[in-house]
């Protein structure tokens, strides 16, 4: 009985066979997951390899970003009918430039532009700003190995640093004193036309109102240096010591340190041209005294006009700012011209022999057709 009830005891179901689905959902799971993985990693790709890209160089922050090649861009103020500035350290920058023989050229922004210190004069070159003309004729000097003080010695430079200061830091300020002290004697003394000077069709009157009002502002600037706290004939005093300075120092040399321009030069000829070459009409006396007294510095003043400025009287005439740049001469443009007129010429009776070659044919058919229509009348 036992062992009868043990064989129809039925045995323990075999567990379910479950493990083989299960195996193959996880399979197929991780396959959409590595799938999704690729297609992710495809998806990244592209954008990694932008990425990796590297960006375009920065674009020049300069105002000529066609500049060639270690030319000098100089942009200072414009010209004026006596001189070719009214501003002593544009034409100081502009001297030495010539004097060294450094190539540039001007820019043309009619005075709208300023450097990034807000200063005039300021220079371009190979995409960078160089602004103060103390600092430009440095780092040019150093660049293109043209220090004209070079062949001095030391007392020598250091008697030229102290003069340089007191022009620039006294004897400036002093002119600029006699000039804003009444504008409209400026403007008849370097003739201004503002409209011509600023390219511009505003009224007359608003610009002049407009300069005196920056007149008004170069007095308050005097003052702030201590000048306009004294008496004018106490300033004009002042001035005419300085000047006694300069023309003791240059006495009868060609310049101030021998028979070549120093940097000495440069500045006392951009601060005394604007005394010289002031239109005679004038009153000025400072100009009187030097003229009177001290011809040396008038002298000095028009022998480097004289020597580095051959085109002063062209650009005083038209105010152009590139007179000294190589032009084509006139003979090249006659010879281009002529060989088209030599054209126009022969080709002239080959178009009148055209024409009436034309008309005869037109004739002819005329007549042919007349003749038919007559023959058909018949």
């Amino acid at each position: 009985m036992t062992n009868e009830a043990e064989t129809k005891t039925e045995a323990p179901p075999a567990p379910a066979d479950t493990d083989v689905p299960v195996k193959e959902e996880v399979k197929a799971e991780a396959n959409r997951e590595e799938k999704s993985d690729q297609d992710t990693e495809k998806d990244k790709k592209p954008e990694e390899k932008k990425e990796k890209k590297p960006a375009p160089p920065p674009k020049p922050a300069v105002h000529k970003p066609d500049f060639e090649k270690d030319v000098v861009y100089l942009f200072q103020f414009s010209r004026t009918p006596v001189l070719p500035s009214i501003s002593p350290f544009c034409l100081k920058m502009e001297t030495f430039l010539r004097v060294a023989g450094i190539k540039y050229e001007n820019v043309d922004h009619r005075m709208k532009l300023r450097s990034k210190k807000g200063q005039l004069p300021f220079v371009e070159m190979n995409g960078e700003e160089i602004s103060d003309s103390s600092f430009i004729i440095k780092e040019l000097s150093t660049k293109f190995e043209k220090d004209l003080d070079a062949p001095l010695t030391a007392e020598q430079k250091n008697l030229s640093h102290a003069m340089i200061s007191m022009i620039e830091n006294h004897l400036h300020w002093i002119v600029g004193w006699w000039r804003s002290k009444v504008p409209t004697r400026m403007l008849a003394g370097y003739k201004l036309d503002l409209q011509r000077m600023f390219q511009t069709k505003l009224p007359t009157a608003l610009l002049n109102f407009g300069f005196k009002l920056r007149a008004k502002n170069k007095s308050k600037a005097v003052k702030a240096v201590g000048l306009g706290v004294h008496k004018p004939e106490e300033i004009e005093d002042m001035g005419k010591h300085d000047l006694k300075v300069l023309s003791d120092q240059l006495q009868d040399k060609p310049f101030f340190f021998g028979d070549e321009p120093t940097l000495l030069d440069i500045v006392a000829f951009a601060n005394v041209a604007q005394l010289v070459f002031l239109d005679k009409e004038v009153e000025c006396p400072l100009r009187a005294f030097i003229e009177e007294s001290h011809t040396n510095l008038v002298g000095h003043a028009n022998r480097i006009k004289e020597r580095f400025f051959p085109d002063w009287e062209e650009m005083c005439q038209t105010l152009e700012l590139n007179t000294h740049l190589p032009k084509p001469p006139p003979e090249e443009v006659k010879e281009e011209a002529a060989p088209k007129e030599e054209a126009k010429e022969e080709a002239a009776p080959a178009e009148a022999a055209a024409d009436k070659e034309k008309a005869d044919e037109d004739k002819e058919k005329e007549e042919d057709n007349k003749k038919s229509e007559a023959d058909k009348a018949e």
